[in-house]
């Protein structure tokens, strides 16, 4: 298609913005992972910039030796895929019904969705219900309250209103339940929303620290997020295993360098999977209504 020269300006202008601010956002996490691969003296005396000084394995090596990490780790990528499963099955089983017209319940259920959407619980009332339910210093508390977000819910909702009347009622005319018509028919169709809404909840999941910070006192069940916390704030946390030469390699700020990294690559080696559906079932669940 033709563009106008003014277009082509605008598109040439725009291009060179998101590259600039690209290139601004990336800076930071250049910086940690250079002083992460750099010494100890070159962190010391600031020469490391988004480039690796001195480069060595030393704080890696140290922190992946770490037990305590692994399993902080393991605990959250647990709760992180095992929460990710049950709430896309929950919101599926709750979106389902709610894109029904004839389902008589759905207007005033849709009600409350958007009431706690925009309504947040109180943070007392909140901790005293989880409490009271029996989740506080539980590992449960890091996945059942996170298996049903409302905007989720909308957006899954909002794309299942595209499925076709005329397939679903010629499965139902074949003896198709509704159960049936959701797992062997709607949901294989829904690759878009799902891988959407799993990044959602996936990226929720492993980022979280407000609930076990709140919920969980037993050091054994501290997620990653909580972990690299202590890491930050306790010189002698991060330290621990040490050994106690004075020519050692690395220190708190490289140790701590590699621990952000740690944790975040997960999440950016799964995203480029997802990214393909990320927009499509994005689009499509929030423009259709």
């Amino acid at each position: 298609m033709f563009e106008s020269r003014g277009e082509k300006a605008f598109v040439t202008a725009i291009t060179v913005i998101l590259i600039l601010l690209s290139i601004i956002a990336l800076i930071p996490l250049l910086s940690v992972i250079s002083i992460s691969f750099s010494s100890k003296s070159a962190v010391d005396m600031n020469l490391v910039t988004i480039w690796p000084k001195q480069f060595t394995l030393d704080s890696w090596g140290h922190m992946i030796d770490r037990p305590d990490l692994w399993k902080s780790f393991f605990l959250t990528l647990g709760s992180t895929v095992i929460g990710t499963v049950l709430a896309l099955l929950m919101t599926a089983l709750l979106a389902y019904p709610l894109s029904k017209v004839e389902f008589r319940w759905g207007g005033v259920i849709m009600v409350g969705v958007v009431i706690a959407m925009i309504f947040k619980a109180p943070i007392v009332p909140y901790f005293l219900t989880v409490r009271g339910i029996g989740l506080y210093n539980n590992p449960l508390v890091l996945v059942v309250p996170h298996i049903l977000n409302p905007f989720n819910l909308i957006i899954m909702r909002s794309f299942f209103k595209q499925f076709s009347k005329e397939l679903e009622e010629a499965a139902f005319l074949e003896g198709c339940g509704y159960f049936r018509m959701l797992f062997q028919f709607v949901l294989p169709l829904s690759k878009a929303v799902l891988a959407t809404l799993a990044l959602f909840y996936g990226v929720v999941l492993w980022n979280q620290f407000q609930h076990p910070l709140f919920f969980l006192q037993n050091p054994d069940w501290f997620p990653l997020q909580i972990k690299i916390r202590q890491f930050i704030t306790d010189d002698n946390v991060i330290m621990a295993g040490a050994a106690s030469q004075a020519d050692l390699n690395y220190n708190e700020r490289t140790l701590r360098a590699a621990t952000v990294i740690f944790a975040i690559v997960p999440i950016i080696m799964v995203y480029p999977f997802l990214q393909k559906y990320f927009v499509k079932g994005a689009m499509i669940g929030s423009v259709k209504g």
